[in-house]
């Protein structure tokens, strides 16, 4: 292209064009909200590009076509950090995050502590320095202490800016972060590799780590990769008081921070938002193996410092997760108990962290939409701690032909009712309260074995019981006979009086089993076992103000609002009520105790593999009442590993730690002596 514009003249294009792309950046990777096409974005770079070409002493140092790569290096160079990156501890279950909120208020006694909670990226660690507004240098995390050379790379990140927005910056600044490539951008170079008779790449953690060491930097712009800043290094005029207000001051200067931070000042509401938010990690586009909770105060961190290896002031709560590519053979959609109709993926069998997954949530059409997942295609399915599977992305580059859209209905495949999507959410629900899939699934819930635990009380069962209509309500269930059960298809006499003792010995499973099984928002079988720890009874439960349900130990605003709402609920009254007439115990058991002197007592225990006498919560919860906590992770703190079948990495972590190994049997001797 031969350009007609004088020098002057590209002078003023050229400034005009990089301000415009600047900007586009910003709003598009900092602000996720790009107003331009990728198309129209393409031809101004190219017309800048083409204008610094036939005029290259106007060329900037920070032009945004610098991004596209430079001659290659001979080497990386070493570079030392000027503060240390050192490292953070890990943990993986609840109750070790709850361990460390107690030794940091213990280290600052008497001091109001705020807690951030933010996604940990499964990325590149990497330090960024700015001087006087302009990038000059980026290095990887290295030792900790010294880190390899990677500016040549990290200029070619648009979402980082070659000079920092605004007039008033600071002189210095570092900042640490991660690097990283989302899922999407990971298809479409796996496409084009296919296209062009090249190996797919795998994962995105390897493919960016590979990729930021790169010496060539147009490869590395060719990758795509992206920057999360999450912390601060040296830094010379930026006052910030807390980490929340330093992630303000760097977003305000064009730079990408971690999305969703949240500050909270109870620390059981940090504890139930990293529950929520690990349920929700199938929603991102890019890779998480965990969450990071901080304090808030800088001031407060100086004070805390750190050991020789990590801060105290922050943690790792991290999820083991395992991966799989199989075929998705069909999708199907599954009623929840709430009206929830939930898009399920029927997969080629395929293994995963010693379990055989043949299904795995789809979560909601949104998902289906943006993941563009169809079936017939190949797509890698994740296991994430307890969550269940669920499908990461699509491998289109072996969708070799052309497949249809995924339609999702508009009825309710039970009730035949109109299918509503929320008005402010992404789910699609049947609204009708007489649909009888929902008041199915919450009555096989009721007797699952951490709620009421009915022996005999199966899927097919609660199919029959519903569609005779002899069980519309919980109340209903305690009133069943057995010429009734006999009546039904296949009941012989037998299993009806098997199933009458099961109902009958649920009368008195107690509190923390009612409260788990009769669906409260927000409890689960912890929350219900404090609140029966606590208050003894559901009727002192359903008495207690507000207040005093939020003053309870562990127990945050957010749920104390929830139980409080439903005891005031004409549903939960009325169902309280059925359950007093039906002689269901509605007071503390003997399994809410805790023995303090038991054989687990201060002891951390892990549980792995599969378990032929008890579910997970089950043994969970007899570890609990011998005085134990349960872990879901191994460490050189573990105390016991339990290894049921096809027990797989933690079994092997525990044997290289030393940690004591028993078996099924070896733990229920050891309970009963």
């Amino acid at each position: 292209m031969v350009n007609k514009l004088n020098q002057g003249e590209a002078r003023a294009r050229i400034a005009e064009l990089s301000d415009e792309i600047r900007e586009h950046d910003h709003h598009y990777y900092v602000l996720a909200n790009p107003t331009i096409t990728d198309l129209e974005y393409d031809r101004k770079l190219r017309e800048l590009t083409d204008l610094e070409k036939d005029f290259p002493a106007l060329a900037a140092a920070d032009s945004p076509t610098k991004r596209l790569g430079d001659k290659p290096l001979e080497g990386l160079v070493q570079v030392a950090h000027r503060v240390p990156m050192l490292s953070i501890e890990n943990t993986y279950s609840e109750q070790e995050l709850r361990d460390f909120f107690a030794r940091t208020e213990k280290l600052l006694p008497g001091e109001d502590i705020e807690w951030v909670v933010e996604l940990k990226v499964d990325g590149v660690a990497a330090s960024i320095r700015y001087e006087d507004g302009l990038l000059v240098q980026a290095v990887t995390r290295g030792n900790g202490d010294v880190g390899d050379d990677i500016t040549h790379n990290i200029r070619t990140l648009r979402g980082l800016p070659q000079r920092l927005l605004g007039k008033k910056v600071p002189k210095a600044l570092e900042f640490r972060g991660e690097i990283y490539m989302t899922n999407a951008d990971l298809v479409t170079l796996n496409e084009q590799r296919t296209k062009a008779g090249e190996s797919e790449y795998k994962n995105t953690r390897n493919l960016t780590a590979g990729s930021i060491k790169l010496l060539d930097s147009k490869i590395c712009a060719q990758r795509r990769l992206r920057f999360f800043c999450h912390g601060i290094g040296f830094c010379d005029g930026l006052n910030a008081r807390d980490h929340m207000d330093f992630l303000e001051q760097v977003t305000a200067l064009g730079i990408p921070t971690t999305p969703d931070v949240r500050c909270f000042k109870d620390k059981e509401d940090a504890v139930a938002h990293c529950n929520r938010l690990v349920e929700e990690l199938h929603s991102l586009d890019f890779e998480v193996d965990g969450l990071v909770v901080k304090v808030n105060s800088l001031e407060q961190r100086e004070t805390l410092g750190a050991t020789t290896k990590c801060p105290r002031w922050v943690i790792a709560y991290k999820i083991e997760k395992y991966e799989a590519v199989t075929q998705l053979l069909n999708i199907t959609t599954q009623i929840g108990k709430t009206g929830t109709v939930t898009p399920v993926a029927d997969l080629q069998p395929v293994e995963l962290a010693g379990t055989t997954v043949s299904r795995a949530s789809l979560h909601n059409i949104d998902e289906i939409e943006r993941k563009d997942i169809r079936i017939g295609d190949w797509v890698v399915v994740e296991k994430a701690g307890k969550i269940i599977p669920h499908i990461v992305r699509v491998e289109k580059h072996r969708r070799t032909t052309e497949l249809p859209a995924y339609v999702f209905p508009t009825k309710c495949p039970e009730c035949d009712s109109d299918l509503v999507k929320d008005p402010e959410g992404v789910y699609i629900r049947c609204v009708s309260k007489a649909c009888p899939a929902q008041w199915r699934q919450r009555l096989r819930y009721f007797a699952t074995r951490d709620c009421m635990d009915i022996e005999g009380l199966g899927d097919k069962l609660v199919n029959q019981l519903v569609d005779s209509n002899f069980v519309g309500s919980f109340g209903d269930l305690y009133a069943l006979t057995l010429d009734k059960l006999m009546s039904l298809e296949r009941v012989g006499k037998k299993s009806a009086e098997n199933l009458l003792q099961g109902i009958a010995a649920s009368r008195d499973r107690g509190m923390t089993r009612v409260l788990n099984a009769i669906s409260i928002r927000h409890v689960g079988q912890r929350v219900a076992q404090i609140l029966a720890r606590r208050f003894g009874n559901v009727d002192a439960l359903m008495a207690a103000d507000l207040e005093t349900i939020g003053s309870t130990n562990e127990i945050g605003p957010i749920i104390a609002q929830s139980v409080f709402d439903y005891f005031r609920s004409d549903d939960g009254m009325e169902l309280i009520r059925q359950l007093h007439a039906a002689g269901v115990s509605l007071e503390a058991s003997a399994e809410d105790s805790v023995d303090s002197k038991g054989v687990f007592a201060g002891k951390t225990v892990v549980v792995t593999g599969s378990l032929s006498k008890y579910s997970r919560d089950e043994i969970e919860r007899l570890i609990e009442q011998r005085g134990g906590r349960a872990a879901s992770g191994v460490s050189k703190k573990t105390d016991f590993l339990i290894a049921g079948e096809a027990a797989g990495s933690k079994l092997e972590k525990a044997k290289s730690l030393g940690v004591p190994v028993l078996t099924e049997a070896e733990f229920d001797d050891l309970i009963s002596a």
